[in-house]
């Protein structure tokens, strides 16, 4: 179990973190901060460098602490709130990849969450600092925290998509 976890925090994680990279840099073939703020307003977000500030730091904090297993349960959170943002564009496109829908980022909510009711494993800085196993409860908790400041970001700064002008009715 703890090579299995360890094998899901080494690559979820480090994926995660290099996202965030991209958002806010042109590493990794990221477009820089520009980009990623000009990828929000097209997706219909408000905030533009901020929001693309606070979506790739989140993730590379998040990746990177779930990569090393670290405060797993916050990182578990992390990563919920950022790629459920990420499956609510997505979801108008239907679930498969190829249509540019949502099944990436519903995978990675998937094992970061699974990661938190699992707890970190024996190979993570949690165990290292002893910190204590956490419970089902703390993993449903952040199920619960991170799905719903995903969906409160969406909804605090998605701009719903322009309406034309009526038809004239005759």
């Amino acid at each position: 179990m703890d090579t299995a976890l360890l094998l899901i925090r080494l690559t979820v994680g480090p994926l995660v973190a290099g996202h965030g990279v991209q958002k806010v840099s042109r590493l990794l073939g990221g477009s820089g901060l520009a980009g990623g703020a000009e990828e929000f307003r097209r997706d219909g977000f408000r905030g533009g460098a901020l929001t693309a500030l606070a979506a790739g730091t989140t993730q590379i904090g998040s990746g990177l602490l779930l990569a090393c297993g670290g405060l797993t349960p916050l990182a578990a959170a992390g990563i919920a709130g950022v790629m459920t943002v990420a499956l609510t564009v997505k979801w108008p496109h239907g679930l498969w990849v190829q249509d540019d829908g949502y099944e990436y980022p519903l995978v990675l909510v998937a094992l970061a969450l699974a990661v938190a009711v699992a707890g970190p494993g024996r190979w993570s800085v949690d165990h290292a600092l002893r910190l204590p196993v956490w419970p089902a409860l703390w993993a449903a908790a952040t199920a619960a925290a991170g799905i719903a400041s995903g969906l409160a970001v969406r909804a605090l700064l998605h701009r719903p998509a322009p309406v034309g002008p009526r038809p004239v009715e005759r």
